[in-house]
């Protein structure tokens, strides 16, 4: 499906469907359709009676297998999740043994005859030997084979894989539209959850962790010692990733940055007067140093150490910021 912030960008490549390049890349925030966008675009290329905006007429016999998860002409590269494994805190990725799998495939004549279509999502999870085997077959793709990749993090592809590839913007929606699709859906405190997601609306629902979330916005407006010895442990008890966690503060810190410049919050609209409030205590100069701190453990929030321990630190840093007792440079 295309969801109706990116029609336009449909009529685009729909008025210049002949003129369709080997590899798309299409860029843009998370959790706004762009992997959707990228799969309706696949069954357009694949479907054998499409409309006449191109668009799949889902009843051919191609739509139907493509409906069915069974297209043989279709082939879909994204990090596995191992069987039976508990990946909370692993970085998932794509690897090279999955990109030749694909690569050994396409080599051969298309089973309905038509196109062979390649989706790669989020391209990002590439490592690099896998984004470096793609690369190859980007180089000198072969004949009536399409790629599709999708990323939320164009700056981390490899150059030479993005200059092999006819790159599209899908934008984000508006505001009132976001708010508008997840207000139609029922979402509970749609506002709330869309300014924490960045205005994306298309977020996983995960009421545990929401509530771990709120929790810790409790926490970090009045902060206590045994208060956060107990947030840890039960933070690592739900076996989330150290990254979760960070996103989290380095959203607080944001809004109090913006809070000491007399600025509305961006992620925590509901906490407004409490970043007001620790913003008025605090300074810059401490809130930037901690910020920092923070920013140095980012590299390492999917790595295996002690997630208790780690909170058990920047939580305790957090509390002397919020006490003012304080200020590193």
């Amino acid at each position: 499906m295309i969801y109706p912030w990116h029609q336009q960008q449909w009529r685009q490549i729909a008025e210049h469907w002949q003129n369709r390049p080997n590899a798309w890349l299409f860029t843009g925030r998370e959790n706004t359709g762009k992997t959707e966008f990228a799969r309706f675009t696949a069954q357009a290329l694949l479907c054998e009676t499409p409309k006449d905006n191109h668009e799949p007429c889902g009843t051919c016999t191609s739509c139907h297998l493509f409906a069915q998860k069974s297209h043989p002409d279709f082939y879909e590269l994204t990090p596995e999740i191992p069987e039976g494994e508990a990946v909370g805190r692993k970085l998932l990725q794509i690897k090279i043994d999955a990109v030749r799998g694909i690569v050994d495939g396409i080599h051969l004549t298309s089973v309905r005859g038509g196109l062979r279509v390649v989706l790669v999502h989020p391209a990002e999870g590439m490592n690099l030997q896998a984004a470096n085997s793609l690369l190859k077959v980007l180089e000198e793709p072969p004949e009536h084979v399409v790629f599709l990749l999708v990323t939320h993090a164009r700056d981390k592809l490899l150059p030479t894989i993005k200059s092999r590839c006819r790159q599209m913007v899908l934008p984000p929606p508006s505001h009132s539209q976001a708010l508008h699709y997840l207000r139609e859906r029922g979402v509970a405190q749609a506002e709330a959850l869309l300014a924490f997601h960045s205005g994306a609306p298309l977020f996983e629902h995960a009421p545990e962790s929401d509530e771990l979330r709120a929790e810790l916005l409790r926490l970090l407006a009045v902060p206590r010692l045994l208060a956060i010895l107990d947030y840890a442990a039960a933070f690592d008890r739900q076996k989330q990733p150290l990254a979760v966690f960070i996103g989290w503060m380095q959203k607080w810190l944001l809004d109090v940055g913006l809070a000491q410049q007399k600025m509305p919050p961006l992620y925590y609209p509901e906490y407004a007067a409490q970043s007001a409030d620790t913003a008025a205590r605090t300074e810059a100069a401490a809130l930037f140093a901690l910020a920092g701190r923070l920013n140095a453990l980012s590299p390492y929030g999917y790595h295996t150490l002690s997630v208790r321990m780690q909170l058990e630190y920047l939580l305790t840093d957090y509390l002397e910021f919020w006490q003012n007792k304080r200020v590193t440079p």
